[in-house]
């Protein structure tokens, strides 16, 4: 195998054709339709550009699937719409269920698939990006990656392996994320955020820190919603809850207007995106009593009856 197709190279997917390019490999994409800043990281990359996804196909062994969640089962479609039969392997933070499901559509149509899950950022220097991999040609695609700055990762595992254990380590890390972005803004609700964080240097000194990330990942967030619903699916599907990283994907979606930004936000804006467009609900009690004030007299109810059937005759005579 000598040729990969990288679809579409985004920052990660460019980062990771690079790897392949250092490592003496024929790197293709597909420009059309594509943006004038995708087109801009993939020369910078080294990665060929044949035009359309059918001629990237016809130069490939491999296609690697790097776009967000909520493209990857359309990309796949496609693929094996114009019969490619070599090894597809799908990296997207996607279900271990949808992944089985992108598998499915692409080995009818007579490729070999191969799962993977990227952990770390795009892999731009060693050490620190891990590309996990499950399938039966799981070890053939982390070969090319050997010595390179994406430490590739072969499973013992049936594909939706690798996508099942990203999803846990982003149930975490970026649902974390979520978690504190929005207990911060409920802090600064209740006006009792600089009491939160004395007391977290008390006892959790750590949760400041980690409770600003949210500023620096604001503007990738708009990547992150789908990624936290494939999550909850997986939780669905395990029979779990998933009603957190649902919340997480609400999160995130609010701050879908921080994409593209030129520099991180404040912390302020961030909580004032997740604040903006909720309104806020009356306690319980409270609630109660409001409605108890509203809540007109009953009226007398009608007893049927003797008396009432009296009653009916009379008016009817």
């Amino acid at each position: 195998m000598n040729a990969v197709a990288v679809l579409h190279p985004g920052e990660m997917g460019a980062a990771i054709g690079a790897c392949l390019v250092a490592r003496g490999l024929r790197v293709a994409w597909a420009s059309d339709g594509r943006s004038a800043a995708t087109r801009s990281r993939a020369a910078a990359a080294g990665i060929e550009d044949l035009g359309s996804i059918k001629r990237a196909l016809g130069a490939a062994d491999i296609v690697l699937s790097v776009c967000p969640p909520h493209g990857a089962l359309a990309l796949a479609r496609e693929v094996a719409g114009l019969g490619f039969r070599g090894i597809y392997v799908d990296a997207n933070a996607i279900s271990p269920g949808s992944a089985r499901n992108v598998g499915r559509v692409v080995e009818k149509a007579g490729a070999s698939f191969v799962d993977g899950g990227i952990i770390g950022p795009p892999p731009v220097e060693g050490g620190r990006s891990r590309m996990y991999l499950s399938g039966a040609r799981a070890d053939e695609v982390a070969a090319l990656f050997a010595g390179s700055n994406l430490h590739a990762v072969p499973l013992q595992g049936p594909p939706g392996a690798a996508s099942a254990l990203k999803a846990c380590y982003a149930g975490w890390t970026k649902g974390a994320t979520a978690l504190l972005a929005a207990i911060r803004t409920l802090a600064e609700v209740e006006g009792v955020d600089a009491a939160l964080l004395a007391e977290w240097k008390l006892s959790q000194p750590e949760l400041e820190k980690r409770s600003e990330v949210v500023t620096v990942q604001a503007r990738k967030a708009w990547r992150w919603i789908g990624e936290m619903e494939e999550i909850a699916a997986s939780f669905e599907t395990a029979g779990l809850p998933s009603g957190f990283h649902r919340a997480a994907a609400d999160i995130y979606r609010k701050l879908e207007a921080f994409k593209d930004g030129d520099a991180p936000p404040a912390l302020g804006e961030v909580t004032a995106a997740i604040r903006r467009g909720a309104r806020r609900k009356a306690p319980p009690g409270e609630k109660r009593r409001r409605s108890a004030k509203r809540e007109p007299r009953p009226k007398a109810r009608f007893k049927f009856g003797t008396a009432a059937k009296r009653l009916g005759s009379a008016k009817r005579a």
